[in-house]
């Protein structure tokens, strides 16, 4: 049974398979340039336009560094992912990746992790549009109703909280919350809340990505040209209100302060594996993609630093806990014509996010579905529209639904988990391909570098530097019990025992050194990671396991070949 839990597919058997299905109907019409613009609008969204004054609140000016790593991060991440892309251009991303190099059992936890991320990445996405819907549509005289825009969850914690603190002690937001309780229509006494908008823009989304790829990709560019045009005026005009004190303290709550922003930060780079879902409706996606995911790291990675710097200069750091803080930054200097038009920007921005986001997930299942691993309907594409229609029909649901009734504070830590997970194994896969001499097919490489001697050197200064520069987290350790330690302190001792070990097959294999600084920052950064997310993450890790094994491991084409 292990053996067939771990049965690989060959890159020549991937192409085969889906040639045979007369290339899969999907349409071949994006080109460099259409893969950039969705690229860019999957990362340049939400964070942008949301979490980054939360992450500039808690970091102050130097999250912009955070940036710069963790754009440095997927540096490596992207070249793999490109690698892979150029060797196997199919549909699937990351799931068709770990097929390849680690074998079935793999390819489905990542996958089912995949799906879980996109979910999450979309709901926080469209409840996120949902609040700047409701105060754009505020500025011009138009309101909706509290119980028709926002999750029931808030309405009875404002409820909880004036009953136990009085209505001295309600936020504004609270204020908000209790409105729509006393307000809402009520079925056997239980008010009826919800978010409408949140529920609308995800149909609508969904909609147009189920009538095609070449529609989504124009509304895309459309959508994207808007929201880069009013970041460079935000970039552009904020420099004249730039006072160079607010950078001063820089790093405020030192690295703790700027590292605990990384969920947020993270959240946007996921874009990078939507790229590589629409391998095959590329017209030359072994020279396309990794073009593509090079152009966009680089483009978004300049956006997000510049923006960074201009917001925590117009502004202290301590002012820009708001969940709009490009048009608050104008709003604070005076210049509230500009905060309007990027209260509208914004929307244009985060609906765009969206839409890639949903064009990626069914994708996703529909790989999956070929490979026999879910229900053959996921893989049923529309005659007309070549779009895999009944995955998309199902994705639109999956987000729609949680959005219209949950909070926002439910997924958003969720957002990260399934990113980072991915992009280690990604990484892990080009040393394997390496190994096997799979590279040889690969139209584009991950530049070589002997790690034989520099991953253990690295370990070695690693373990120096925190001897002598960090002794306040040694004595936290010795604080610390050992079931606080494996509670608290688990993945931390992963991390060093996967470089340990990293370090040992780098000298007796030659690994190369890039995939193998891919992984351990990623594993890093996990490590940021609060432990409600990994519990979470391991409940819905063992329902996937359970699908499995009920129907995926039966139902496999690999297994119904092997019994042939």
């Amino acid at each position: 049974m292990s053996h067939r839990l771990f049965r690989k597919k060959s890159v020549d058997q991937i192409l085969h398979d889906t040639q045979k299905e007369g290339g899969t109907g999907l349409a071949k019409v994006l080109g460099v340039t259409d893969l950039v613009s969705l690229g860019i609008a999957a990362i340049v969204g939400a964070g942008i336009f949301s979490t980054i004054g939360l992450a500039s609140y808690e970091g102050g000016p130097a999250v912009s560094l955070l940036f710069v790593f963790t754009a440095f991060a997927c540096v490596f991440t992207a070249l793999a992912y490109a690698q892979f892309a150029s060797t196997v251009p199919v549909s699937g991303s990351a799931y068709t990746y770990a097929y390849v190099a680690f074998g079935e059992l793999f390819a489905w936890i990542i996958g089912w992790a995949l799906v879980l991320e996109y979910a999450v990445s979309n709901t926080v996405i469209a409840i996120s549009w949902s609040q700047y819907f409701v105060s754009m549509l505020e500025g011009f005289g138009l309101h909706i109703p509290a119980w028709l825009s926002m999750a029931p969850g808030y309405a009875y914690d404002a409820v909880d909280k004036m009953n136990q603190h009085g209505a001295a002690a309600l936020t504004a937001i609270d204020q908000h919350g209790l409105d729509a309780f006393n307000s809402a229509p009520r079925i056997g006494g239980l008010p009826i809340i919800f978010d409408l908008p949140a529920g609308v823009i995800t149909f609508l989304v969904t909609w147009l990505v189920y009538i095609g790829i070449k529609e989504s990709q124009k509304a895309s560019m459309v959508m994207v040209m808007i929201k880069v045009a009013i970041i460079l005026a935000v970039i552009f005009g904020g420099i004249f209100f730039i006072k160079p004190e607010n950078w001063t303290p820089f790093a405020p709550n030192g690295l703790k302060g700027v590292l605990g922003s990384v969920a947020a930060v993270f959240f946007a780079f996921i874009g990078f594996d939507s790229i590589s879902t629409t391998a095959e409706e590329c017209k030359n996606p072994q020279r396309d993609l990794p073009k593509a995911m090079i152009y966009c790291l680089l483009i978004c990675t300049v956006l997000y630093v510049a923006i960074t710097m201009v917001l925590t200069g117009m502004v202290n750091y301590t002012e820009l806990n708001v969940k709009d803080p490009l048009a608050f930054v104008f709003k604070y200097v005076g210049f509230d014509h500009m905060a309007g038009i990027i209260s509208v920007t914004s929307v244009i921005a985060i609906t765009s996010a969206l839409l890639v986001y949903q064009l990626a997930q069914p994708r996703i299942w529909m790989t999956m579905s070929r490979d026999g691993l879910l229900w053959k309907k996921f893989a049923t594409i529309h005659p007309k529209y070549k779009t895999p229609s009944f995955a998309t029909i199902v994705t639109g649901l999956v987000v729609a639904i949680p959005s219209l009734f949950f909070k926002m504070d439910f997924f958003v830590d969720l957002t990260s988990v399934g990113t980072f997970f991915a992009f280690i194994l990604v990484c892990a896969g080009v040393l394997y391909m390496d190994y096997s001499g799979l590279s040889a097919k690969s139209k584009f490489k991950v530049p070589y570098i002997n790690g034989k001697y520099l991953v253990g050197a690295g370990l070695l200064i690693a373990i120096v530097l925190i001897f002598s520069y960090a002794q306040e987290t040694i004595q936290e350790w010795k604080s610390l019990s050992i079931l606080e330690i494996i509670e608290h302190k688990m993945l931390v001792i992963i991390f060093w025992l996967t470089w340990l070990g990293l370090s040992i097959y780098s000298f007796k294999m030659n690994f190369s050194l890039l995939p193998v600084v891919g992984i351990l920052i990623n594993l890093y950064l996990m490590t940021e990671l609060g432990a409600s997310n990994w519990i979470i993450f391991v409940i819905w890790l063992v329902i996937g396991l359970a699908v499995y094994f009920m129907y995926g491991y039966k139902h496999s084409k690999l297994n119904k070949q092997a019994q042939v």
